[in-house]
């Protein structure tokens, strides 16, 4: 477990190992098990009271979590945790507060609106020409300001069970459907054989293009991604994978060494961050975390607003401070490292992206802009054939 965070300089440079730990006995074939590490997951206030001091507010978080969103944490997630930091960016996302039992009227058990668009138990149809397919309602540790926590974990009375059948049918009665995600809980917790199953019967829908799978397994649990799952995903192409980071430490070389297995499967990899307050909202760290993926041949893909799920407001940073972030990032790095910031609209109006002001005005005849260091340009607007030719582009002189 880490005492100690790196520096902030180290964070884009290193690939550090949790390592074993308090399981520093344990044998490597076992260490290196999904099997094992699954078996062994921390669960309850006795286990990590023995491994770490806990304030009293997460103490009286863990005797109420079990109410609302089970805890656990894998073994070499655990070592992550930061002991002597309650603050600390991981130990925030998976170790239980008080907080979590604290709601605004304005929090939502289901803010993405989930429930108000299945068609059939376990399927959400809200965007035009796709759908999400919740297989699962396990994970291999569960983030504290989880979306789904309404069906997660089991925790809640939430009656989870989807029909895959159903939704099988669903999807091939429905041909505007050309892109399937396939999520949970994590779907990549289901057996080698019940994912080639799964994939090849989605496969099988010819009108089905794409097929995605959303997964926080490389983080959590990097053991689960062996030789044969990346055999058993490589039969399914084209498919696509989007993984779950918030913070440049869980860029470890394991995580590392799985994200290169699915590459090397043929997947390519997209990133998932959710906007944390205290785990990567200010832009040193996220724009560390951005490069980090790269260096693992992951795109950042969207970063999120946490959504107003019930319980989250501690962990909730602001609008204003993301725009502040991705202001920080574009012209400061590469394109490939700058995601797209976005709001899930609450109440199931789907994805909105939320950017910095660059346009200044803009007219039938021009548009005026600046860049990332502040300078004000203009660009002529594209006229029809008869209209008079605009003037060249130039830099604007700011009164």
């Amino acid at each position: 477990m880490c005492d100690e965070p790196p520096s902030a300089g180290s964070l884009l440079k290193e690939f550090v190992s949790p390592g074993k730990g308090h399981w520093r006995d344990v044998s490597d074939e076992d260490w290196n098990s999904y099997r094992w590490q699954l078996q062994h997951r921390l669960t309850n206030l006795n286990q990590i009271s023995t491994l770490m001091r806990l304030t009293p507010e997460e103490e009286a978080g863990f005797k109420l979590s079990g109410h609302k969103l089970a805890t656990a944490i894998t073994p070499y997630f655990f070592n992550l945790v930061e002991a002597n930091d309650p603050g600390g960016p991981i130990r925030r996302q998976v170790i239980p507060r008080i907080e979590e039992t604290h709601t605004a009227h304005w929090e939502m058990a289901d803010p993405c609106g989930e429930d108000s668009h299945s068609p059939v138990p376990g399927l959400v149809h809200r965007y035009p020409d796709r759908v999400l397919l919740l297989v699962t309602d396990r994970c291999a540790a569960y983030c504290r300001y989880c979306t789904r926590s309404r069906l997660v974990s089991g925790a809640s009375d939430y009656d989870f069970h989807p029909k895959i059948e159903q939704a099988l049918t669903y999807i091939r009665e429905h041909k505007e459907v050309r892109d399937v995600l396939v999520s949970g809980g994590d779907p990549l917790l289901l057996s080698d054989e019940k994912l080639d199953w799964l994939l090849g019967r989605l496969r099988a829908i010819r009108h089905v293009e794409l097929v995605r799978i959303g997964s926080r397994i490389p983080i959590f649990l990097p053991q689960r991604v062996t030789p044969e799952l990346c055999a058993t995903l490589r039969r399914h192409q084209p498919l696509w994978m989007s993984i779950h980071t918030n913070h440049p430490r869980e860029c470890t070389p394991e995580m590392k060494t799985a994200c290169e297995r699915l590459s090397d499967a043929g997947i390519p990899l997209g990133n998932q961050s959710v906007l944390l307050r205290g785990v990567n909202d200010d832009p040193v760290t996220m724009k560390a975390l951005l490069q980090k993926l790269l260096m693992m041949r992951v795109r950042p893909y969207y970063i999120y607003q946490c959504d107003l799920i019930t319980g989250s407001a501690h962990l909730r940073s602001s609008v204003s401070r993301g725009l502040e972030i991705m202001q920080s990032l574009r012209g400061h790095t590469t394109g490939y490292a700058v995601p797209q910031y976005v709001i899930d609209a609450p109440g199931g109006g789907g994805k909105v992206p939320v950017s910095p002001e660059y346009v200044i005005y803009r007219d039938e005849e021009r548009v005026i802009f600046r860049n990332f260091e502040g300078k004000v340009f203009e660009y002529p607007e594209a006229l029809s054939e008869t209209a008079p030719q605009p003037t060249k582009p130039r830099q604007v002189e700011v009164v």
